[in-house]
């Protein structure tokens, strides 16, 4: 995220990070490891994305632990710093189903894993219904193409944008 901020700025274009973060309703939702150095890397794409105006104040972080035990202590002054910067700053616990099979039954998800998702589904919803109100607006409808129109010369989608 910070690079694609910096590259932006520096080639005077917009990057992808600023064009999703513009699209209606958008909520940003940041994922680091839950170490010195994912929280280190999580700090720099902050301060970009604060220095190029996007809005980090409806944002979402998502702390994801890479194992066993407790937070280290750097992590958490991170989390509790992060804070005051963002919408929610969540803590995703360490499951190893997911790491041996990934998410290929979610019944067999850890109850602390599924709290973890239930409290970044809220904080999502929240962070809207803070900047949007509640209920949430209708979302734009895309205009309709011309009968007969032909879409076989329509610009591909860059990769990496739309991703399944």
């Amino acid at each position: 995220m910070a690079h694609d901020i910096v590259t932006a700025r520096a080639s005077g274009r917009t990057g992808q990070t600023a064009t999703w973060c513009a699209l209606p309703f958008a909520v940003p939702v940041l994922s680091a490891l839950a170490t010195g150095s994912g929280v280190a890397a999580l700090q720099t794409a902050i301060k970009a994305a604060s220095a190029e105006g996007l809005p980090l104040q409806r944002a979402v972080v998502v702390l994801t632990s890479p194992g066993e035990g407790r937070v280290p202590a750097p992590v958490k002054a991170a989390a509790t710093m992060l804070q005051s910067q963002v919408a929610a700053v969540i803590t995703a616990p360490f499951d190893p189903y997911i790491r041996s099979h990934g998410v290929t039954d979610p019944s067999r998800l850890g109850r602390r894993l599924k709290e973890a998702g239930d409290a970044m589904v809220s904080a999502v919803l929240a962070a809207g219904h803070r900047t949007w109100g509640e209920p949430l607006p209708p979302a734009p409808v895309p205009a309709a193409l011309p009968t007969g129109a032909d879409v076989s010369s329509a610009q591909p989608v860059p990769e990496g944008v739309l991703s399944t």
